[in-house]
């Protein structure tokens, strides 16, 4: 008779700090699904050598791309192209001649023929970037890849 009430002691114990702990567990749980999911997008562009991006914004009518030219040597950029991660928007923007050192705004916009309007300001965007360049007198097309994300803006 002793040993039972002993036994039923430490099950109520236990069972006490049982319910505790799946209480802990479940409010650690919650504040960690809220951070986590309510996660913006963060702003970020990258892009392989020779280039490096300086500047970005993604806009509802476009993107904007500052492109610094860390090759040693200038480059001809023939186009900068933009795809979104599930492929529906293809935007293609125009060339420059970049020397060596110096920073080039390129502007991709949309609307055109070849890139649909489907911006919306507040969605997120996710895509990747080409750069189509040669080398000074070279025509060889040589091509620097890389990655876009943010979210649009008006």
């Amino acid at each position: 008779m002793y040993n039972n009430k002993k036994g039923q002691a430490a099950l109520e114990f236990l069972m006490t700090y049982g319910w505790a702990i799946l209480a802990a567990i479940i409010v650690i749980g919650a504040l960690g699904s809220y951070f986590y999911f309510n996660q913006s997008t963060q702003s970020n562009a990258l892009v392989n050598a020779p280039f490096y991006a300086e500047a970005w914004s993604i806009a509802a009518d476009g993107f904007e791309l500052g492109l610094q030219n860390n090759g040693g040597e200038a480059l001809n950029v023939t186009s900068v192209t933009i795809v979104d991660s599930a492929g529906t928007i293809t935007c293609t923007g125009a060339g420059a001649a970049v020397s060596a050192g110096e920073t080039v705004d390129f502007t991709v916009k949309t609307g055109g023929a070849a890139c649909a309007d489907l911006l919306s300001a507040g969605d997120s965007f996710k895509g990747s970037i080409t750069i189509a360049y040669t080398k000074g007198d070279s025509s060889i097309e040589l091509a620097s890849s890389g990655s876009i994300s943010g979210t649009v803006v008006a």
